[in-house]
């Protein structure tokens, strides 16, 4: 159903938030493809006072107030448990799967990706061992990743650990900015 996008509110118990460069990425997604919120409504359910209020969807309802659209289709789950509510708004932002990232960047328009959305890893060659020389070859093995931002930085800093945590015993990492 489509209703007026004042009589919907974002859940206050959603824990997900959204940065700037991806806030600005959505609002320009939803300026340019509208149609697609049609597909992909809004998960609400009815409170005590007759709003709307959001299950799924909470960043694609703050950028379509901000690119001022005034409906929103959204479906109902009044017929849900808390429980299930609670529920519903963790898992529908958990991302299961994970991202080909050489079929992407080689049957893909890499810059159409990242206008999308996309954070795209740099991805640089790796130095053949036996092209170092001197000290080089009895240093410990290291990976450097660049991040465009320092807010990317902070998002995949616990990401790193837990993998390190995980995977790679007696692995660390160590963070440093601007130009080396």
């Amino acid at each position: 159903m489509i209703v007026k996008i004042s009589q919907i509110k974002p859940n206050p118990k959603n824990p997900r938030t959204i940065r700037d460069d991806k806030f600005q990425k959505l609002m320009k997604s939803i300026q340019d493809f509208p149609q697609m919120l049609e597909k992909r409504p809004l998960v609400c359910f009815t409170d005590t006072d007759g709003k709307y209020v959001v299950l799924g969807g909470n960043m694609r309802l703050k950028a379509s107030k901000e690119v001022g659209l005034k409906e929103l289709p959204i479906i109902l789950a009044d017929d849900w448990t808390e429980e299930q509510k609670a529920e519903f708004l963790i898992k529908d932002n958990v991302g299961f799967g994970e991202w080909d990232w050489d079929q992407l960047t080689s049957e893909w328009d890499t810059e159409k990706l990242d206008e999308w959305g996309l954070d795209l890893p740099t991805i640089m060659d790796e130095p053949d061992f036996d092209e170092l020389i001197g000290e080089e070859k009895n240093k410990p093995a290291s990976m450097k990743i660049t991040f465009k931002t320092v807010e990317q930085l902070q998002e995949a800093e616990n990401d790193i650990q837990e993998l390190i945590d995980r995977k790679y015993n007696g692995a660390f990492y160590s963070v440093s900015a601007g130009e080396i």
